[in-house]
């Protein structure tokens, strides 16, 4: 069964710092004709920075999209900074968010955040053996963060009530949990 759509048109609607919007016109395989709004993004990383003692940092912070506050792993997208290179990225954003390097790095996955109308895709990667930075990277503005350290029990019962609800975040803790 043939379910490629065909792109007949493209209309630019808004292009901001993080996202740029674009309507389509297209083509479904039986003929019809649809209109398709996708967010375009830069791309983006996750990391699950674990302590010496095997806790994992989290960052408490406003999302306006949802006017409350969430738990989430250190993240960000990447930028002209990072010349498409994730890794530069993860380094760049662990500086930046938690003030520290780390000494082991590893590519857990990567996945689309929500294709029903984003190509935002993000790498997730593991962050261990970490140091202090020497010089710390200016955050973002307006970017607020409260740190905190938790346990793998205590990142699964945060799923389990509520309080952790970020999907790259729970992604994260997932394959934490999985690891001996």
């Amino acid at each position: 069964m043939d379910l490629e759509e065909h792109v007949e048109s493209t209309e630019d609607l808004y292009d901001g710092v993080i996202v740029k919007l674009e309507r389509q016109r297209v083509r479904l395989p039986n003929g019809d004709a649809a209109t398709r709004e996708i967010v375009r993004h830069a791309g983006a990383v996750g990391i699950l920075a674990l302590t010496d003692d095997n806790k994992m940092i989290l960052e408490r912070q406003w999302r306006a999209p949802i006017a409350a506050t969430t738990l989430e792993i250190p993240a960000g997208k990447l930028d002209s900074r990072d010349a498409d290179n994730v890794e530069h990225a993860v380094i760049r954003e662990l500086n930046e968010e938690i003030r520290y390097q780390p000494g082991q790095l590893k590519r857990i996955t990567g996945f689309y955040s929500s294709v029903g109308f984003s190509d935002e895709y993000m790498t997730l990667f593991m962050a261990t053996d970490l140091k202090p930075v020497t010089t710390e990277l200016p955050r973002d503005q307006g970017e607020n963060l409260e740190l905190m350290t938790v346990t793998k029990s205590e990142a699964q019962a945060m799923i389990e009530s509520g309080e952790i609800n970020d999907a790259k975040t729970i992604t994260a803790i997932y394959y934490w949990l999985l690891q001996k």
